[in-house]
């Protein structure tokens, strides 16, 4: 069902896989270990959604995606222009020439591109994503994936071993741009890619940086385990490596140790997720401003951030309700996006229907594409239609126009 039925619940989706697998409710409930009861209300909508781990749990008995039981879009819409461009980055990905080199052999006559010119197209696709425009990234990507495979042909030296740090960034781009979009399965190769780039380069910081998409593709992939070690290895790996307090490496290792509390947290892990966000902590009051290396963002703002997403992922809502109002007015339009996306999901879980509605309207103000191709601002404006009254005013028919740009509804 990827692609089809964005409008559906994810109880709905609970619901349809259920039946594709020919369970009952009470056999698919005692496989993820609640009652028929709780599974019932899931489906109806009477109860809310559970728990990401629980989710990918569902997911995994129901043998699906985990992207596919949350919503996730499979291709990125734009109502400006119609960005269909995710088969075009997975036939990059995909092409024959990367599985033998010796099968392959080197093109004919073929140019070979710059390691520093690649690396100004492939730096500019990356501020496009910290703007929030991922229709260009992804419209982008195929064209740099294979500069990226040619900058891997480059005769061995210094040039080859730049081209390959370049092809690492270019791999961890695509990497974390197919995770955001719901092409999950694509993301780990794109991560893959990435860390066996990097590794060749030799160069730390960027093997660092391409674990740290490995715990993106990794997460999309609701393997959260998997994600911890991966983050916890590259950060015991990297740590000699900070000592003289290089804001790069402090970055990467301050980002590093978020990625793997997130994965903490939606093992409900909560000590260890709260490990994690002390040791990032450290390190950005080490750094001691918000800072930008290597597309990190990391800073004590982005700290604070993901300190609230955790805590959204642990269902602790009132300190969601309560310490939401971080000021992200500095901050990339994607890292503001997901912020005012989470805040808002804890106002609504709370009944603050207003406010919830008001921080989700602010976001889409910010970066439409982020926020009508994502699957918790979909579940979250299903929500407020139910909790709001039905008055026929100008506020249910503002929720109800933008319920309907979001696909949350038909």
């Amino acid at each position: 069902m990827r692609g089809l039925g964005d409008h559906l619940s994810i109880g709905e989706r609970i619901a349809f896989y259920r039946e594709r697998r020919g369970y009952t409710q009470p056999v698919l409930a005692g496989l993820v270990g609640h009652s028929t009861d709780w599974l019932s209300k899931i489906e109806r909508g009477v109860r809310k959604p559970p728990r990401i781990d629980k989710l990918a749990e569902l997911a995994r008995v129901l043998r699906v995606p985990l992207g596919d039981l949350m919503g996730q879009p499979v291709l990125l819409e734009d109502e400006e222009r119609h960005m269909d461009d995710v088969p075009a980055v997975r036939d990059a990905l995909m092409s024959p020439r990367r599985l033998s080199k010796l099968l392959f052999g080197p093109a004919a006559e073929r140019q070979l591109p710059r390691p520093a010119q690649a690396q100004a197209f492939v730096e500019r696709s990356w501020a496009d994503y910290q703007a929030g425009v991922l229709g260009d990234v992804i419209a982008a990507l195929p064209g740099l994936l294979r500069t990226a495979q040619d900058l891997e042909d480059l005769p061995p030296g210094d040039q080859r071993r730049r081209g390959l740090v370049v092809s690492a960034r270019t791999h961890h781009l695509a990497a974390t741009t197919l995770a955001k979009v719901g092409e999950s399965d694509l993301s780990w190769l794109a991560a893959e890619r990435a860390m066996r780039a990097a590794d060749a380069s030799e160069d730390p910081l960027s093997l660092v940086s391409a674990a740290r998409s490995g715990t993106h593709a990794l997460l999309a992939n609701g393997r959260y385990e998997d994600a911890l070690e991966l983050g916890d290895t590259a950060a015991a790996w990297l740590a000699p490596q900070v000592r003289d307090d290089d804001p790069a490496a402090l970055s990467l290792l301050g980002m590093i140790h978020l990625r793997a509390a997130v994965a903490a947290a939606r093992h409900q892990d909560r000590h260890t997720a709260k490990t994690l966000l002390e040791k990032a902590t450290r390190l950005a009051d080490r750094l001691g401003s918000d800072e930008n290396h290597w597309q990190t963002c990391f800073g004590p703002t982005n700290v604070e951030l993901h300190r609230l997403s955790i805590e959204l992922d642990l269902e602790n809502i009132p300190y969601v309700v309560e310490h939401g109002g971080i000021d992200v007015s500095h901050m990339p339009a994607e890292r503001a996006v997901s912020h005012r996306i989470d805040y808002a999901r804890g106002l609504c879980l709370k009944g603050r229907v207003d406010e919830s509605f008001r921080e989700l309207r602010e976001a889409e103000r910010t970066s439409p594409q982020l926020v009508r191709n994502n699957p918790r601002v979909r579940e979250t404006l299903r929500d407020l239609r139910k909790q709001s009254p039905v008055t026929g005013g100008s506020h249910s028919s503002e929720l109800l126009a933008m319920a309907q740009r979001c696909r949350a509804v038909q």
